[in-house]
């Protein structure tokens, strides 16, 4: 009814110069007759008529107007891009401003259109980079493996690194697609904590940092290759802000179905705790050590929306870092 009154009173004041002229009209037809004095039942009956007809006439025209509304609500719906199909006009300058809305909205399409042709070559490219360094980068540790000793483990940590970085660039790439490369099956935590661990041990063995790991016993539902890439950036993180001391990976006691990762670094501020996970965004500590990206944990949190899990890291300065990944995947069936 609301909503009603509103339609109304729009179409009032969109036609009140009319109902403006049809009063003066009624006032004129009104006055002459007073002046020469004709029969009131003449006048009654002749405004009745005049009444009746432009009541006909209004609820006629006022359906019109509503139909029109009704239509271009369900455009603003749906919004479309190219060729807009609008309801029939009733005068010249409708025409125009229906004109002026199709060159807009096809102006509009077609900026999207380079758009996404820009981002679409701009993506194919770096696919492809990302895939031909792979090449150099193998032929750097054949060489790196039969030099001799000296510089030779810190090379191999640099060359480790430059893998980590064009693996997360092909899956900064991938983000955008991601729903339809994911297949979910019931797999081993362990399986998929070793994978890490064995990755990840020179770097454990070269800091001296003390790895406490035991059999999760635990089967989780989820996309192994994905889950895995978030569990080598957070083993990742943990490394790099863990100069000395001990990480822990665990099941949480009190939280079903959480893994646990759990470092001695050196922590993060608590002002920098809740925009860990934003897009680019590096904290304290990550620029004090130039070290961070601003893009791992951001990679993190989208991924594991996307396979249903959850995430969350407490941490203390100067103690060490604790993540938290929910693994319970409730609505989901394996493939």
């Amino acid at each position: 009814m609301k909503e009603f009154r509103s339609i109304a009173s729009s179409y009032i004041k969109r036609n009140l110069a009319v109902l403006a002229t049809l009063f003066l009209i009624l006032g004129i037809f009104l006055g002459i007759f007073s002046l020469y004095s004709l029969p009131l039942e003449a006048v009654g009956y002749a405004a009745l008529l005049i009444g009746f007809f432009v009541l006909i006439l209004g609820v006629v025209n006022f359906h019109a107007f509503f139909k029109k509304h009704r239509a271009l609500e369900k455009m603003q719906e749906s919004i479309p891009l190219l060729d807009p199909v609008f309801p029939s006009t009733r005068d010249l300058i409708e025409r125009d401003y229906q004109e002026l809305l199709k060159n807009l909205a096809q102006d509009r399409g077609d900026i999207i259109s380079q758009k996404d042709k820009a981002y679409t070559e701009m993506r194919d490219y770096y696919t492809i980079w990302a895939h031909q360094i792979k090449t150099p980068i193998a032929a750097m540790r054949l060489l790196l493996q039969v030099e001799q000793a000296g510089k030779k483990e810190e090379l191999l940590d640099q060359l480790f690194k430059i893998e980590q970085y064009v693996e997360m660039v092909l899956q900064y790439i991938r983000m955008e697609s991601l729903s339809n490369d994911l297949v979910f099956r019931e797999i081993s935590l362990d399986e998929i904590v070793r994978q890490v661990i064995r990755k990840y041990a020179k770097s454990f063995i070269r800091q001296k940092v003390k790895l406490n790991y035991q059999e999760l016993n635990c089967t989780v539902l989820t996309d192994e290759k994905w889950l895995v890439f978030v569990i080598e950036q957070i083993l990742s993180n943990a490394l790099k802000y863990t100069p000395k001391g001990e990480i822990t990976i665990t099941l949480d006691p009190d939280l079903p179905m959480t893994l646990v990762i759990e470092d001695t670094g050196i922590g993060i501020e608590p002002e920098d705790l809740p925009r860990v996970f934003e897009k680019g965004f590096t904290g304290y500590n990550g620029r004090a050590d130039k070290k961070s990206t601003g893009i791992g944990l951001y990679l993190c949190k989208q991924i594991l929306n996307k396979l249903s899990h959850t995430i969350r890291i407490e941490s203390k300065v100067g103690k060490g870092t604790s993540v938290k990944i929910g693994l319970d995947t409730m609505h989901i069936a394996p493939e």
